[in-house]
């Protein structure tokens, strides 16, 4: 049977599940700003930026990000936050420019940028201003809470999307990777802020390679819509992850180039299988 668990409790789970070093982070819409609230631009203008900055500190455990933080933060951001339409010129900016304006290179032509930021669809926010926050740092129980962010290196993640595979009857789609901005990865696709974002799927990040000069080389973003992040959390422990801790985290480890002997290869597989 389901517990009920609270968004802490999820949080938690989640962080015994990945041993994450980060804190995870749940994303809500407010109409005002909660007490304690500082705006994400006071961590840095690219929000994705301040939620990795938010995950990573212990002195600041919620921010928010709204109509009176726009003018501090990148343009982007306001779009895929809904705040704001996409700059009319954005499909030359994402590919090959045109006459003075600057360039990135990440889509082969104006034509096709286009025709990727047509198929999102429409973007709303999730209120007049759009919460993220510490799920250590949550003690109400109201709260309409979206989705999980939280960040791991690469065992840690494989650990968790195997978790979210754990009872689905599918073997596909439980876990994308849409193109878009880091802040899409994060915020915009977990919590189906788009009209068209995949639903009830984790979603995997970053994709910008401009965000590269901050984000840690190692490490990936998983954003979990909350009704997938519950059922993650009530699976834990009857899964591999607890119940064959040594697995999912093998404290002895062999290098893929090694020359298995019989005995290599009968020593293994006890340790994964159990004596035969």
């Amino acid at each position: 049977m389901s517990k009920n668990l609270s968004i802490k409790e999820i949080g938690e789970n989640i962080t015994k599940a990945g041993r994450l070093n980060y804190s995870p982070l749940c994303i809500y819409g407010s109409e005002t700003i909660p007490v304690n609230a500082i705006p994400s631009t006071k961590l840095h203008f690219c929000i994705a930026n301040a939620m990795i900055a938010l995950a990573s500190r212990k002195d600041v455990n919620i921010m928010y990000y709204g109509v009176d933080t726009k003018r501090g933060s990148c343009p982007g951001t306001r779009a895929w936050l809904g705040y704001e339409e996409f700059n009319p010129f954005l499909h030359y900016f994402l590919s090959t420019g045109i006459k003075d304006l600057p360039k990135e290179n990440l889509v082969a032509s104006p034509e096709i940028a286009l025709e990727k930021i047509k198929s999102i669809g429409k973007i709303s926010p999730l209120g007049e201003y759009t919460i993220i926050r510490s799920c250590e740092d949550i003690s109400e129980e109201s709260l309409d809470v979206k989705a999980i962010i939280c960040f791991g290196g690469a065992e840690q993640i494989r650990n968790l999307c195997m978790l979210a595979y754990f009872d689905l009857k599918t073997s596909f789609n439980a876990i994308q990777m849409p193109w878009g901005s880091s802040c899409s990865s994060f915020i915009t696709h977990p919590a189906g802020l788009a009209e068209n974002s995949p639903k009830n799927c984790v979603i995997l990040g970053p994709m910008d390679p401009t965000d590269n000069y901050f984000f840690p080389p190692n490490i990936l973003s998983m954003g979990i819509p909350i009704e997938l992040a519950k059922n993650m959390s009530n699976n834990l422990e009857k899964s591999f992850i607890i119940q064959r801790a040594e697995v999912a985290y093998p404290e002895e480890r062999v290098k893929p180039t090694k020359e298995f002997s019989k005995k290599d290869f009968r020593e293994f597989s006890e340790r994964l299988f159990g004596r035969h």
